[in-house]
Order: structure tokens, then sequence, then C-alpha cells
């Protein structure tokens, strides 16, 4: 799992090195970036004798059948996600749920969450927080649900944390400085863990000024 820029020890503890190169069997989003992570963080099979499974957004747990019948004979296998931690707002819910069933073991690696780095750094809530993952994309749909999240912050205090995908970032950033009460305080978390990242909560009335450029940058956002 990764964020950004490939840092082996930054990210990710040596212990998931070891585990990493224990394996022959894993579930990728994407052979080539898979690959690409795997040999930047110091994997040296042969990818020849690797087994990779693709499981992305697109896929139904029913074509995961390889997958699963290599976790039921009994070999260890591997999950990757593109960009944060697998099951959380990123596939592989249905195949760990999977993996219960049967018995196997999941066993969840230290690495890093952009959603809980975010909060980490925001100064808001961390006592009560609720992630809501993606927002609708249409326009209208959108500003409903914004609005929404914020009286649910103020009735209860509790953060509320949202994304989108990096190249709808910047409309989403700007339906919060023009539709949301100036006074609430939100925090914009953009490239976590990355050389670029950028991380501050300010009042939306104090953002209404800033010239931050989103776009095409994975961000988080809490109110």
């Amino acid at each position: 799992m990764h964020l950004g820029e490939y840092s082996e020890g930054r990210q990710l503890p040596g212990y998931n090195l070891e585990v990493v190169r224990s394996l022959d069997h894993f579930i990728v989003e994407n052979e080539r970036s898979a690959r690409r992570f795997l040999r930047a963080w110091g994997f040296d099979k042969d990818f020849s004798e690797v087994t990779l499974f693709v499981n992305d957004k697109h896929r139904q747990l029913e074509e995961m059948d390889d997958a699963i019948n290599a976790l039921v004979s009994g070999h260890n296998v591997g999950m990757i996600s593109e960009a944060g931690c697998p099951g959380i707002a990123d596939p592989g819910q249905d195949l760990i749920a999977k993996a219960h069933e049967f018995e196997i073991k999941v066993k969840p690696l230290v690495g890093p969450s952009s959603i809980l780095l975010a909060m980490m750094a925001s100064g808001l809530n961390g006592q009560s927080f609720a992630f809501n993952g993606y927002l609708p994309i249409n326009g209208k749909e959108r500003i409903g649900r914004l609005r929404d999240l914020e009286r649910l912050a103020a009735k209860t205090g509790q953060s509320q944390i949202f994304m989108e995908t990096p190249y709808r970032n910047q409309a989403m950033f700007d339906d919060i400085r023009k539709h949301l009460n100036q006074a609430l305080k939100l925090c914009v978390a953009a490239e976590v863990s990355t050389s670029k990242e950028e991380i501050q909560t300010m009042t939306v009335g104090e953002w209404k000024t800033s010239k931050l450029n989103l776009h095409k940058r994975p961000c988080i956002f809490i109110i």
C-alpha cells in the first residue's frame, strides 16, 4: 500500500518487507503499478514465478475464484491497494469477508492511511469522527450532501471526513467555499505523506481567499 512516492522505510515498517518477500501470491488493483511498487520496495523474486490476481472496482467477487482457491489451498496471499489501505475506500472488503467465512487468518499490516493521517493533523474532533467516503458526482446532489454533513457536524460536534477523485477535488473545494457556513472549520489535506503534502485547517471564510489548487491532487476533506 502506498500514497505517493515509493520510499522504503518512510511509509512502511521493515516487518512489512519481510512479509512481502515471503509471498508469491498477491491481490492487486493494477498489475503494472503493483510490480513497480514491489520492485521499488525491495521485492526481488522473478515475476514469472509470482501470481497476481487483479481485484479492481470493476471486478465482482464471483470473478475472483482463482484468488479464493489460492487462499483455500493454503497459500499466503498479500493484498496491495493502489493508494491507501485495502478495504478502506478501496477494493478488498468482499475478499476479506470471504476469507473470514473460510476461517482464514486475515493479518492487517501497518501502512499509511490518508484518512487517519489527515484526522491526526487536522486539530478537529478526533474523539468522534465519521468517514463518509465519496460524495455524489452530480453538482446539485454534492452540494446537498455537503449541507447534510455540515448540519450533522453542527448538531453532534462530530468531525465529518469525506473525499473525491483527484480530478474533481477543485470542484468540491469550490462548492464548500461557496455554499457552507463561513465560520465552519475545514481541513484540507492534499497529497498526504508525499513531498508535496499540504495540510491546513481554517474557516470556510478564510479558505475563500486561498489560491490553493487541488486539481488532480489526492485530497481528504474534514469539516
